[in-house]
């Protein structure tokens, strides 16, 4: 039995009881970042073996897993932030167990694309979620058929990457369409920056990025939106200036 168990994206409280459940009863746990996950188990005192799962080693290990799943070992699967499978490794070892016949039971959990999309207050009802853009080949192709795209479009990205990305969506979309960038959500300096993509993108490129990010944008039907570039923030967050470095986590 593999359990595909989402973890919190920031705050450690965003956890289900039945996740909790699973970790204390499973064989193995296996982690995209030993460390991370570690933190997370010591603070609910969960005892069990770690080893590592993530994109340089899975093709490696993925029919060795499989052989101890069939054997009936029960293991639960944990990224660094939200749930396995988005924009995170889970897809290759959810297909061979598929094939393989082991079932494959996924927890409801945290994913960070949905609450960023939810408070962009762009048009949720349809939408288009779209992970990390590539970073050469096929970005400007891509760009061009997402300029086109009616649904309301969400992105990952790095917060070394996002002042880069709103200037290429800028070039493609024009300046005036609608977004959002959401940063560091769940945490004490949570941050949702509405506004038009050249309002967000000057307010970054003077400000500086922290933490990792979430980007809606509003598809190419929907009208202009939040063109004031107001940022409505949680209580905790009215002053950002004094915000202190941190460790981030990744967004998925």
């Amino acid at each position: 039995m593999l359990y595909i168990v989402p973890s919190p994206i920031g705050n450690l409280q965003d956890i289900t009881l039945r996740a909790l459940e699973v970790l204390k009863k499973v064989d193995l746990i296996l982690a995209e970042d030993t460390r991370n996950s570690s933190r997370l188990l010591n603070h609910y005192q969960i005892i069990k073996p770690l080893s590592p799962y993530h994109q340089h080693n899975e093709h490696k290990i993925l029919h060795h897993l499989v052989d101890q799943l069939l054997q009936g070992k029960t293991m639960a699967l944990l990224t660094d932030a939200g749930t396995p499978g988005v924009s995170d490794p889970a897809y290759l070892l959810v297909r061979e167990c598929n094939a393989a016949g082991v079932k494959v039971e996924c927890l409801p959990g945290a994913t960070a694309f949905v609450p960023a999309l939810v408070n962009s207050g762009l048009p949720m009802n349809r939408f288009c979620f779209e992970g990390f853009l590539p970073l050469k080949k096929g970005r400007q192709t891509l760009l061009k058929q997402l300029a086109m795209e009616e649904r309301t479009l969400v992105f990952y990205e790095s917060p070394v990457r996002l002042v880069k990305t709103l200037e290429d969506l800028i070039g493609y979309f024009g300046e005036d369409r609608a977004c959002c960038v959401s940063r560091e959500l769940t945490k004490l300096f949570e941050e949702n920056r509405r506004g038009s993509l050249r309002e967000v993108c000057n307010y970054f490129r003077e400000k500086g990025v922290k933490g990792e990010i979430v980007l809606t944008v509003a598809g190419s039907g929907s009208r202009k939106g939040g063109g004031n570039g107001a940022a409505f923030t949680s209580a905790e967050n009215r002053e950002t200036e004094d915000e202190p470095e941190e460790e981030t986590g990744d967004l998925d």
